[in-house]
């Protein structure tokens, strides 16, 4: 899946992950629901609560014009207590 684009590690989100919270970066036009169903078919939790911001736009120039990288959606996905998702394997 292609809207889901790759968990975020920041301060903030490890702090998030001891309250069962995690947070991924999506793609910014996918929807709650599509994340929802496919956080839980495909790690196999059950999915409390979510809740979803832009990140903000950071311009720059380049010669005379003015750019605009391409914005994602950030996710925060809050679980069932005693469920988890593997962020990195074991190995």
């Amino acid at each position: 899946m292609d809207e889901v684009k790759y968990p975020v590690l920041t301060e903030k989100s490890i702090r998030l992950l001891e309250r069962n919270q995690y947070t991924f970066n999506v793609d910014s036009q996918s929807n709650k629901t599509k994340i929802k169903n496919w956080i839980e078919h495909f790690f196999d939790v059950k999915v409390i609560a979510m809740n979803s911001y832009r990140l903000p736009e950071k311009g720059g120039k380049r010669g005379s014009m003015i750019v605009h990288p391409i914005r994602c959606k950030r996710m925060i996905i809050t679980l069932r207590t005693g469920a988890s998702i593997p962020l990195f394997s074991e190995q």
